[in-house]
């Protein structure tokens, strides 16, 4: 009980030192006070809260904490933040531990549930009912004792271009109703693994947004959507640049033929756009839509460093599936070449 104590104690500490120079939105405006806190909240909680500024910023970090951190607004913001996404070197964020524990629990991770539903989740699983009374960054610790024999570490990995990742949709696409613009969800459909180090694990986001439809057409000419692909969110705070290019679309045309020669259904073809642009599905016939679950190949778009979890010895185990797909491409590669 003592050695979670100080643990958490030395936690607390480390998030009222982290500096807010480290807090920057890249790319953009910094988010205004109103903002940052409605964001840092639905992280938190799953949407922003009501009532005053100081109300609500001391009943966030009551909720992580336990307690009300020192310092001005804009410090405790900070602190806040920091302690969530960004971490020390010595010390990973909560969303990089909580992702871990996920991994480690489930084989995968569960991004778009807020930080408080997720981490119940997790008791409920281990012991049957959560610890609600407690503070959020007292009970993910708890769990990560009760999962791991070491405390989580992270380290900086380089994710080479042209890594082959695969990609599942979340929700069905109708060309019908979908705009231009309007956000793609999709998600990692297998871990991301260099050598040892996790960098992403099974459910992670993939950003994507519709770039060109083509509504469906007379005669049974199909229908297209053209998806632009942005970022993968791994487990670290960076973001990995994507594409659809050469390799994936390779990937993908084996894999429909894979698909084909085990009698499954496949909608649609893919289309490779622009090198670094987009990628597109064809809808074929009178499908009206390319459903929920619908796997495809892209890849990253350049050399990117970004934090990864190296896994501990008695962990590796997990890391088995690029062994498993090897040798399942191999038994199809033989079938494609039965069949021809």
């Amino acid at each position: 009980m003592k050695k979670k104590l100080v643990l958490f104690s030395l936690i607390l500490v480390s998030v009222i030192l982290i500096s807010a120079v480290c807090f920057a939105v890249e790319g953009d405006e910094e988010p205004s006070t109103l903002q940052l806190l409605d964001r840092t909240e639905s992280m938190v909680f799953g949407e922003g809260r009501t009532g005053g500024l100081i109300a609500r910023l001391t009943d966030l970090e009551i909720s992580m904490f336990g307690r009300e951190l020192p310092g001005s607004i804009s410090d405790r913001q900070n602190a806040l933040v920091n302690f969530i996404e960004k971490g020390t070197p010595a010390q990973p964020p909560m969303l990089f531990k909580l992702g871990v524990a996920e991994w480690v629990l489930n084989q995968k991770v569960f991004p778009m549930e807020p930080i408080e539903a997720r981490i119940s989740k997790l008791e409920k699983i281990l012991e049957g009912v959560s610890m609600e009374s407690k503070p959020l960054a007292m009970r993910l610790e708890r769990l990560l004792g009760l999962l791991l024999a070491e405390n989580i570490t992270w380290q900086d990995t380089e994710v080479p271009d042209a890594t082959v990742l695969k990609a599942e949709l979340m929700e069905s696409l109708a060309p019908g109703s979908v705009k231009v613009g309007e956000p793609v969800r999709m998600s990692l459909a297998e871990d991301l693994v260099m050598g040892t180090n996790l960098i992403a694990s099974r459910g992670s986001i993939i950003e994507a947004h519709v770039n060109k439809v083509q509504k469906p057409r007379s005669f049974g000419r199909p229908s297209e959507i053209e998806i632009a692909f942005d970022h993968l969110l791994p487990l670290g705070p960076e973001k990995i640049l994507l594409t659809m290019g050469e390799e994936s679309e390779e990937k993908t045309k084996a894999e429909k033929t894979q698909i084909a020669a085990v009698g499954t259904s496949f909608i649609g073809a893919i289309l490779l756009g622009p090198v670094g642009l987009a990628g597109g599905f064809l809808v074929r016939g009178d499908a009206k839509e390319i459903p929920e679950g619908t796997q495809l190949y892209i890849q990253t778009s350049e050399l990117t460093r970004v934090s990864s979890y190296p896994v501990p010895l008695g962990l590796q185990g997990m890391l088995v599936e690029d062994e498993t797909e090897t040798e399942s491409d191999d038994l199809f590669e033989g079938m494609e070449e039965t069949v021809q």
